[in-house]
């Protein structure tokens, strides 16, 4: 999946994003919660999971906003706030889930899973574009003779640019998806991974077109 971590705590942040990426997932990672209500309007994450105690616009602010505009991801709420009272008010703002810092990772990971499932029961589990079939539970690449062996972060690329349904997809948001909002990897890593990836599907009839000064778009074969 595509997750967005929104955490203040820096150390924090880092250590949810490796968890997640180790995970399979690809992560975005913002630190305030204005900048976090202007990316949720825009970006194409299936989770969020998301600090209450954040400088600008605190996270209930940030939920309520998403639910105001009919954003219904999942949202996993972090807190140091342990009281009854504020877990209520949370859940009711909209959370689907409330964890308590501190918190272990394997906890961490099992909420985690719990929601996923939410999105891949809303999402087709499988869609076919050429000779391909993406199983989006599975985040497996299938070809007419069965699964690809296609590297995690080819198929986190696999899985942007499937999802876009034939839109233009910028070179930074595809490097988001491989390491993550704010990663020290330049674009061109970007080139690099989508020639690899160009060549494993061109023989299923599946082509990834550059599009210059835009991006990228992967489409059928005509």
């Amino acid at each position: 999946m595509h997750i967005v971590v929104v955490e203040d705590n820096i150390s924090v942040a880092k250590g949810i994003r490796y968890y997640l990426q180790d995970m399979g997932h690809a992560v975005d990672v913002l630190h305030n919660g204005a900048e976090a209500d202007a990316f949720l309007r825009t970006d194409t994450a299936d989770l969020v999971v998301l600090d209450i105690n954040l400088p600008e616009r605190d996270g209930l602010y940030v939920l309520r906003q998403m639910r105001a505009r009919n954003d219904n991801r999942p949202v996993l709420l972090l807190t140091a706030r342990a009281e009854t009272e504020d877990k209520i008010t949370g859940l009711d703002a909209g959370a689907d889930d409330y964890l308590s810092k501190p918190f272990e990772m394997a906890e961490f990971g099992a909420r985690i899973r719990a929601l996923s499932r939410r999105v891949t029961e809303r999402t087709p589990k499988s869609s076919d574009l050429g000779a391909l079939r993406f199983d989006q539970t599975a985040r497996m690449v299938e070809g007419p003779d069965g699964p690809l062996e296609i590297p995690r972060r080819e198929v986190a690329l696999f899985e942007r640019l499937f999802l876009a349904e034939g839109r233009i997809v910028s070179k930074q948001l595809l490097l988001d998806s491989l390491y993550g909002t704010g990663a020290d990897v330049d674009e061109p890593v970007v080139e690099v991974y989508v020639s690899r990836l160009r060549k494993r599907i061109q023989p299923y009839g599946v082509q990834i077109v550059v599009k210059r000064g835009l991006g990228y778009l992967m489409q059928a074969a005509p």
